[in-house]
């Protein structure tokens, strides 16, 4: 590809003796030998009783940093991802080390004014607002205590449980005072369906079997629960009267009226929201198919740990760790990552080819336009603004989001 270049770094001579030397004195710090005390041992003396070879690999790593600088100047280029370095040769006379640099790739921008998408027409339904307040009212609802009843569809039964696997306890299958909401297909299927009808204090087996996409040692097999009711809850649904309407909490909304109209107007904001986010993808995608650039897979790869250490934080947020995410959906770190390179490869699509569009427009962003974009969502989080540059990286990423989303701008125009 025209976007990597090799270059051969050579370290020889007096440079070379000096980051010997260097190695030396890194590596002495802990050996002993007879006679010396340890640190102590003279450089004669280690070379006689090891050999110069053992200072090769620190000596490579001391000399790898100022000869990458000397690469990035030959090469004349800024890196995009992580160099990869590879030792060609190393000896008592000098190392060769062999860069390989790869730069942003070439981009030929197609056609991406007037791309004839059309934007959908948002509508909110009755239906839809009928929806909306029956799952606000369900939000809002009270959970109570039942002394008697049966367990049924949308109540909280509180279980105890006991999996057993091939005649033994399941690890990890027994829970005690668990509350389990009927509906919410916490557990394997059939689990849930088989509790229905219970009473308080009904000791029950349920006989299932685990679903052929569960975990490896588990999938397809029989397993029975043994299962205690120990406690009912329901959640009673407020009605909608004056009381409703002081704990919604707005002041515009007193009366069935205002409420309906209130929640037509949330609907029709976030479908608005929703058709406009399609509108702008399915512009992008048009765009990107009509651009040419040739993305290296170290690129993509790249793009994909960035994408996976960003899920690693929004499972962190949810209290939940990569291993433990894996563990739970049987699947591998290696799937998961062949999972987001179509995304990833989409993603780095889009990038070039707006970065390619404020060069061809010329899009400039102004320091003063950058800053009071910076105060502006700086107050929308509660932060200082030299909180939220910090925060972000500095003035130059809200130049950049700037000039990208002028970039869309462009395209929607």
């Amino acid at each position: 590809m025209k976007n990597v270049k090799e270059i051969k770094i050579e370290v020889k001579g007096k440079e070379w003796e000096e980051i010997l030397d260097k190695a030396f004195n890194k590596k002495k710090k802990d050996i002993k030998v007879d006679g010396f005390r340890k640190g102590s041992v003279p450089k004669e003396v280690f070379l006689k009783k090891v050999g110069i070879e053992t200072l090769f690999m620190d000596a490579c790593d001391i000399a790898v940093e100022s000869s990458y600088k000397e690469a990035l100047k030959q090469a004349a280029v800024e890196p995009v991802v992580e160099p990869s370095v590879n030792i060609e040769s190393v000896d008592k006379s000098g190392v060769t080390f062999t860069f390989t640099l790869i730069s942003r790739p070439e981009v030929k921008l197609g056609k991406y004014k007037q791309l004839g998408v059309k934007k959908d027409k948002v509508e909110v339904t009755k239906e839809e607002i009928e929806h909306e307040i029956e799952h606000i009212r369900e939000h809002m609802a009270e959970v109570v205590v039942c002394e008697d009843g049966e367990v049924s569809e949308g109540s909280t039964a509180v279980i105890d449980f006991e999996g057993y696997v091939d005649g033994k306890k399941l690890d990890g299958g027994t829970g005690a005072n668990y509350p389990l909401e009927i509906g919410s297909h916490t557990f394997i299927p059939g689990f849930e369906e088989g509790l229905i009808g219970m009473k308080i204090g009904e000791t029950k087996e349920l006989h299932l079997k685990f679903p052929e996409d569960y975990v490896e040692e588990l999938k397809g097999k029989d397993v029975t629960f043994n299962v205690t009711v120990r406690e009912l809850k329901k959640r009673i649904k407020p009605e909608i009267d004056k009381d409703f309407f002081e704990d919604l909490g707005d002041p515009d909304v007193n009366s069935l009226e205002t409420f309906k109209a209130k929640v037509e107007k949330d609907i029709k904001e976030e479908k608005e929201k929703e058709a406009e986010n399609k509108y702008i993808d399915e512009l992008l995608h048009k765009a990107t198919d009509n651009m040419e650039v040739d993305i290296n897979n170290e690129i993509i790869d790249s793009e994909i740990e960035r994408m996976l250490e960003q899920f690693k934080q929004e499972l962190a947020m949810q209290g939940v760790t990569l291993e433990q995410y894996l563990s739970l959906t049987g699947t591998k770190s290696e799937d998961l990552k062949t999972m987001m390179k179509p995304q990833a490869l989409a993603r780095m699509k889009t990038r070039y080819l707006l970065e390619e569009i404020v060069k061809a427009e010329n899009i400039e962003v102004s320091d003063d336009d950058a800053k009071r974009e910076a105060t502006e969502q700086a107050s929308k989080y509660n932060m200082s603004e030299e909180e939220f540059l910090n925060a972000i990286g500095g003035l130059e990423m809200i130049k950049y989001d700037l000039q990208m989303q002028k970039a869309v701008d462009i395209i929607k125009a």
